[in-house]
């Protein structure tokens, strides 16, 4: 698998239940909501992420290369693996091109090496020209 890695210093932030995305959140290279019945969680940058606010930070973000067809398995089962075996936490989203994979800023170096090791590519992320799909 080929992964590419976004330089954006990113958090994770908790929110209450039904609540509205503050516009603070939404300046971000990666930006993402999930929202359930007990709470609404915000991927956006760390920089915009106000003290008082419960987060936690920093991450650096890995985009496993797609599209991925949605029939693949096994995808984040080949890259997660091996980050458990190196005691690396991780936090993951999935979009409908492809897969995420959040792990903590002073672990990411060592992501990005144990993943070489098992076999994938990891590349520094060339970012999206608005207007252009790739």
């Amino acid at each position: 698998m080929k992964l590419n890695r976004y330089p954006e210093t990113l958090a994770v932030v908790r929110l209450g239940p039904g609540s509205e995305v503050p516009s603070w959140a939404e300046s971000s290279s990666i930006f993402s909501v999930t929202a359930t019945a007990t709470e609404t969680s915000v991927v956006c940058a760390a920089r915009n992420v106000p003290g008082k606010a419960r987060a936690q930070k920093p991450f650096t973000a890995f985009e496993v290369e797609g599209p991925l067809d949605f029939a693949l398995t096994g995808v984040l089962s080949t890259l997660l693996a091996p980050l458990a075996e190196a005691e690396i936490s991780v936090f993951t989203l999935s979009t409908f091109d492809t897969d995420w994979i959040l792990v903590p800023v002073d672990a990411a170096d060592r992501a990005a090496e144990v993943w070489r090791e098992a076999g994938h590519e990891v590349e520094a992320a060339v970012p999206a020209t608005p207007g252009r799909t790739t």
